[in-house]
């Protein structure tokens, strides 16, 4: 399937055939593509947690107020970040640059991240949202369909995963096959509702 035609078909799917098993070549295609995903400063801070213990996923389930695709969907992540990515071996992140963009690079990123808990954490959701959607979109080109979800308590499900002090939760993504369409597209906005020609 081609890009585009990807974007377009991509919907968030709530109901998935719980039979339904993912190959480990399939989830590891997917799993490898959605790490390409652009980072700053290629920290690539993204985590994720690919949840397959059963009684796990019952859990998790309750934390999400019961909603079955935690536990129907082929697979199951909770996209996470490190939020001290920048400031744990920097250099492994450049390893392949020559040492002139190093010595360029290594300074920059801890000029960018340190001390500053917001730029972190805006970077660790940005970072987690765009890993999510080439996700989503990897899976829509491969035949399955997936559903972002917030809808979740995210302390309990930290706590479930044992989830480090120095990570965050952004959401989960359920991949699978459908068994269910979406709902027809409720109303999409105008492009001059949203699109912003050089000031507001």
């Amino acid at each position: 399937m081609h890009t585009k035609e990807a974007i377009k078909a991509r919907r968030a799917v709530k109901e998935f055939d719980a039979n339904h098993v993912m190959s480990e070549a399939e989830e590891k295609e997917l799993l490898s593509l959605a790490m390409l995903a652009p980072t700053a400063y290629n920290i690539q801070n993204w985590r994720f947690v690919v949840v397959k213990d059963k009684a796990l996923r019952e859990q998790v389930k309750e934390a999400a107020w019961g909603q079955a695709q935690v536990t129907d969907s082929s697979l199951f992540i909770i996209m996470c970040a490190d939020l001290k990515s920048w400031d744990k071996e920097p250099k492994r992140y450049w390893a392949n640059a020559d040492e002139g963009v190093q010595g360029f690079m290594l300074p920059a990123i801890d000029a960018y991240y340190r001390d500053k808990d917001q730029v972190q954490r805006d970077e660790a959701m940005r970072s987690s949202g765009i890993a999510a959607q080439t996700l989503m979109l990897a899976a829509k080109s491969m035949g399955y369909d997936s559903c972002p979800m917030d809808g979740f308590d995210f302390d309990k499900v930290g706590e479930l995963i044992g989830l480090p002090d120095d990570h965050v939760i952004a959401m989960f993504v359920t991949i699978g096959k459908a068994t269910k369409d979406a709902w027809p597209r409720a109303g999409q906005l105008a492009m001059d509702d949203i699109v912003v020609n050089d000031r507001f």
